[in-house]
């Protein structure tokens, strides 16, 4: 039977210097092992900073065209949304160094009907997985808001995520998604003290009991690419 293997990423990455710092904090103390980097974000330069600093943390691309401010991008233009996308692309590998680890989308744009088949042949030649494409089983339910502006903090506590992992884990590979981060005057969101308690969750030594329990492997992004491509050349 093969291992149940977990990925725990962090959206949002470099958009505010709180959201950085509740990452960060969640990769050393928790079980964050990846993110996703949004090149839009006002910290994005220090994000990159904190990446070098964390090389276990997998950093991956947050494609983003509204933001938390919502501002205007029709997705149905595909050549200005591929055109976006390469922007995207050559920005995370001039702050990173690199090309990402990961591929998802903020508010889950590319996966919009009208966009996923383009969106996955536009990053195809890439090799990384791209959330929602097939290769990683996705599980969003770790998430504090599913009416808008309705906090239900109950779906981000430790009873909830350690069910998560007992029942929502099966054989393969598997990425929880997460928001964790600290509110500063600088974030305008409304998912804002959901993710301070998102951290207290993901840093709960209850968290990595259960997943020792269950034997469930942590691993990030990273590794899933090693060994998405160690079974390709099998």
């Amino acid at each position: 039977m093969s291992a149940r293997r977990l990925i725990v990423n962090a959206d949002d990455f470099g958009q505010t210097a709180g959201i950085n710092r509740g990452i960060v904090q969640c990769h050393r103390e928790g079980v964050v092992t990846s993110a996703s980097l949004m090149v839009t974000g006002r910290e994005v330069a220090e994000a990159a900073l904190l990446s070098r600093e964390n090389p276990g943390l997998s950093v991956g691309l947050h494609f983003d065209v509204w933001g938390e401010d919502e501002r205007e991008f029709d997705t149905h233009d595909l050549v200005a949304t591929r055109d976006e996308l390469r922007w995207q692309l050559d920005r995370f590998e001039q702050l990173i160094g690199r090309m990402p680890t990961h591929i998802d989308s903020h508010r889950h744009a590319h996966l919009e009907p009208h966009l996923r088949p383009h969106f996955l042949d536009w990053t195809h030649e890439l090799g990384v997985p791209v959330r929602g494409d097939g290769r990683v089983n996705f599980v969003g339910g770790f998430y504090a808001q599913w009416e808008w502006k309705v906090t239900q903090l109950e779906y981000v506590s430790v009873p909830f995520l350690q069910r998560m992992l007992r029942e929502e884990v099966p054989a393969g590979v598997t990425e929880f998604s997460c928001h964790p981060g600290y509110i500063t005057p600088d974030y305008h969101g409304v998912y804002c003290h959901e993710r301070e308690a998102e951290i207290a969750t993901l840093t709960d030594p209850g968290v990595r009991r259960v997943i020792r329990d269950e034997g469930i492997v942590l691993l990030s992004h990273a590794d899933c690419g090693s060994l998405l491509a160690s079974r390709v050349a099998r």
